[in-house]
Parts: C-alpha cells; sequence; structure tokens
C-alpha cells in the first residue's frame, strides 16, 4: 500500500500544481484578452462618432443642396428677365 501511495502521490500533486498553472495561465489570459477588447471598443466608438458626424455633416448639405438648386433657378430666370427688358428693341436704327 505504501509503494502505491509513493507513486499515487507525486503525480497527484504534480497534476495538482498542474491544475493551478493552467488556472491562473487562463485568467491571465482572459484579464489580457477583456483588457483588449476594451481598447477595440473604445477605438470601435470613436470611429463610429467621427463617422456620425461626418454623415451628419453630409446629411445639411444635402439638405441644403434643394434650396440652392431652387435660388439658382429663380437667379437665372431673373437675369434673363433683365436680359430681355434691357435688350434693343426690334428697329435697327441703334
Amino acid at each position: 500500500m505504501e509503494t502505491i501511495l509513493a507513486a499515487v502521490l507525486p503525480a497527484a500533486v504534480t497534476g495538482g500544481l498542474a491544475l493551478v498553472g493552467v488556472i491562473l495561465s487562463n485568467r491571465s489570459s482572459e484579464r489580457r484578452m477583456h483588457n483588449e477588447l476594451k481598447i477595440s471598443q473604445a477605438v470601435t466608438d470613436t470611429k463610429l462618432d467621427e463617422l456620425t458626424r461626418e454623415v451628419r455633416e453630409h446629411n445639411q448639405y444635402a439638405k441644403r443642396m434643394p434650396v440652392l438648386e431652387e435660388q439658382m433657378k429663380v437667379a437665372n430666370h431673373r437675369i434673363k428677365d433683365l436680359e430681355a427688358f434691357h435688350k434693343p428693341k426690334g428697329g435697327g436704327d441703334e
């Protein structure tokens, strides 16, 4: 019995220490992975905020473009009216 105990005890101690080593290694890896995920999430959030700002800025231009186009139509029409008003009337005496 003593020979069995002498053979099993070192194996059990070795197995226990290996288990403790695996648990500590996994916890360390989990912490490192968690920190990397936090950093990655922060970068993603920053990029998303910047993209949102750019989209909003673009949307402001998109909203204003039809207004500007309409104002250009009105201005062009007024210019044509003024040109027609100041055009010499047909007679050739000028």
